[in-house]
């Protein structure tokens, strides 16, 4: 099976996903990568070739221009303005909103048939806005959500307790941002009830530090990048392979008419649907507070 990814955006995040595609064992056997700035595209593929003889997988990568979307199976949007010290992932509306007509317009007008993985900030709102200009079914149409904050929380609380991050049943829910927060009522180790391992003020520490992460790491760096590159080749992998795998990624929520992420089973359709999560009324509350966060941003797009 061909199963073919375009990356758009030759940046920090579109590079650390196609380096970490390299890095793994993977369905995907050709990778184009496109940026407005062409020389940048073609040094970025020539230096991953140079990878090939110690990769685990044999992928064929080369850059390209849109018309090269339209046999490709997924578009991976990673372009746009970086988060600066300072701003918010909704900071960055006006700018990218304006980027992603043009990207979307002519990755659509190449005939693609395939499904768009969004990556941009603010995440919610770019895919919110990658739908609204492909005129996809919403299926088609994912963000990476809150999947490298769920990632980062079952890290914090897997060093906490001394238990490996992938026997922590955690997740982050919400916008991916400021107004994101922990389900705490669904949390588990193993089969038990996280209440018999964290109190309340551990807790809280935890949820905030996840929240804070990226502002935590831009300060010191300047930019975040691994983090979300490994999370975009776990939601490549549950596509490509039709693994009906549960991550929070950012889909449509058609009472709200947002984006947003949540529980959802990922596969060859894209999101499949999402899985029921009994809230607590506190919790109801934080997830409908996050939800009009996005709805208001969304309002503000020119």
């Amino acid at each position: 099976m061909h199963n073919k990814v375009v990356i758009v955006g030759c940046g920090n995040v579109g590079m650390s996903y196609a380096y970490a595609l390299l890095n793994q064992r993977t369905s995907v056997n050709e990778l184009v990568l496109i940026d407005l700035d062409k020389k940048r595209a073609e040094g970025e593929a020539m230096d991953l070739n140079h990878c090939l003889a110690f990769a685990p997988s044999n992928i064929y990568i080369h850059s390209g221009d849109y018309d090269e979307c339209s046999d490709s199976k997924l578009v991976v949007i990673a372009a746009g303005a970086n988060q600066n010290k300072g701003e918010t992932r909704m900071d960055l509306i006006d700018k990218n909103s304006k980027i992603f007509k043009s990207i979307v317009g002519s990755v659509v007008k190449s005939g693609f048939k395939g499904i768009f993985l969004v990556a941009t900030n603010p995440l919610d709102v770019m895919t919110y806005i990658t739908w609204k200009y492909s005129g996809f079914d919403t299926h088609r149409v994912l963000g990476s959500g809150t999947s490298l904050d769920t990632s980062r929380l079952r890290y914090l609380i897997g060093k906490k307790l001394g238990i490996g991050p992938k026997n922590i049943h955690a997740y982050v829910i919400g916008e991916h941002g400021d107004s994101e927060f922990v389900p705490w009522s669904n949390a588990t180790v193993g089969l038990q009830n996280m209440n018999y391992f964290l109190s309340d003020e551990e807790k809280e520490e935890i949820a905030d530090e996840v929240k804070n992460a990226a502002y935590q790491i831009i300060e010191r760096k300047g930019a975040t990048y691994y983090g979300i590159g490994m999370c975009l080749v776990s939601i490549t992998n549950a596509i490509l392979n039709d693994e009906n795998r549960i991550i929070t990624v950012s889909t449509y929520d058609k009472e709200n008419d947002v984006f947003v992420g949540l529980p959802t089973i990922v596969n060859k359709r894209g999101a499949k649907g999402r899985i029921y999560v009994d809230l607590t009324e506190e919790e109801e509350d934080k997830l409908q507070h996050s939800i009009d966060v996005i709805k208001e941003a969304v309002k503000k797009i020119k």
